[in-house]
C-alpha cells in the first residue's frame, strides 16, 4: 500500500471514514520518526513498530494503515532518501551527460550510491537486514542504471552479462561490506578508485587503456 502524501489521523476508521477527535498527522512526522529511531537503534531489527507508533505518537494502526508494513515504511522511507540522487542522475547533467564516456557515468553512478549508503548508513543498514531488498522498485532502479551503462559500453554483451555484472557490482556496496572494509583500514579513497576500476573492467576496458583513460 502506498503512503498517504498528506496525513492520514490516528482516527481513520479501516473504510476511510474520518472521525473527530485528534489533528491528523502528517506522513512526513511518522518518517521523521522512523529515521531518527533507526539512527539510535544498536541494530534495525530493535526498531518495531510499536516503537515507530510510541515516538511520533500515534497508533500502530495508523502506521499500518499508512504504510501496510515495516517493509513498506521502510521503502517509503527509501524513496524520501534517494529522491535527490535520481534526479540528478535522471536529469542528464553532469557527469551524466549522453556525451559521457559510460564507463564515466558508471563510475560516477557507483560512487554517487557510496555517498549515499554513507550518508545514509542506518537506513540502509535496516534496509539491507531484511528481506526483499532486491525486489524493492528503487534497487531495481539502480540495478537497470548500471546495467545500461554497462550495455552502452561494451556495445552487444553475452546475454545476460550486462546484469549480472550490474548486480555484482552492486553487492560490492552492501553496507556491512563497506563498513567492514573502513573499519579494518582501507581509506575511503582506496575503495572509491577500486571500485572505479571494477566499472571500468565490467565494460572489458583492459588495465593499460584503463590507466590511459582515468587520466584524460
Amino acid at each position: 500500500m502506498s503512503p498517504d502524501l498528506h496525513y492520514i489521523s490516528d482516527h481513520k476508521s479501516e473504510n476511510q471514514v474520518v472521525r473527530r477527535g485528534r489533528p491528523p498527522t502528517a506522513t512526513i512526522r511518522m518518517l521523521e520518526a522512523a529515521d531518527i529511531l533507526f539512527a539510535q537503534a544498536d541494530g534495525p531489527e530493535r526498531v518495531t513498530m510499536d516503537a515507530i507508533a510510541a515516538a511520533c505518537s500515534v497508533g500502530k494502526g495508523t502506521l499500518f494503515r499508512a504504510f501496510g508494513s515495516r517493509a513498506g515504511l521502510l521503502d517509503a522511507l527509501w524513496a524520501t532518501k534517494i529522491e535527490a540522487l535520481r534526479a540528478s542522475v535522471e536529469s542528464g547533467a553532469a557527469p551524466f551527460r549522453q556525451d559521457t564516456l559510460p564507463q564515466q557515468r558508471l563510475a560516477a553512478f557507483l560512487d554517487l550510491i557510496l555517498t549515499f549508503k554513507l550518508d545514509n548508513r542506518h537506513l540502509i543498514r535496516a534496509l539491507e537486514f531484511g528481506p526483499g531488498i532486491l525486489q524493492s522498485p528503487h534497487y531495481r532502479w539502480m540495478l537497470g542504471v548500471t546495467a545500461r551503462f554497462i550495455e552502452e559500453g561494451t556495445g552487444s554483451p553475452p546475454e545476460g552479462a550486462a546484469l549480472y555484472n550490474a548486480h555484482a557490482l552492486l553487492a560490492a556496496l552492501h553496507i556491512d561490506l563497506i563498513e567492514d572494509m573502513l573499519a579494518n583500514g582501507l581509506s575511503l579513497d582506496t575503495i572509491r578508485e577500486a571500485q572505479t576500476r571494477r566499472a571500468y573492467m565490467a565494460m572489458n576496458i583492459t588495465e593499460s587503456d584503463y590507466k590511459i583513460l582515468v587520466r584524460t
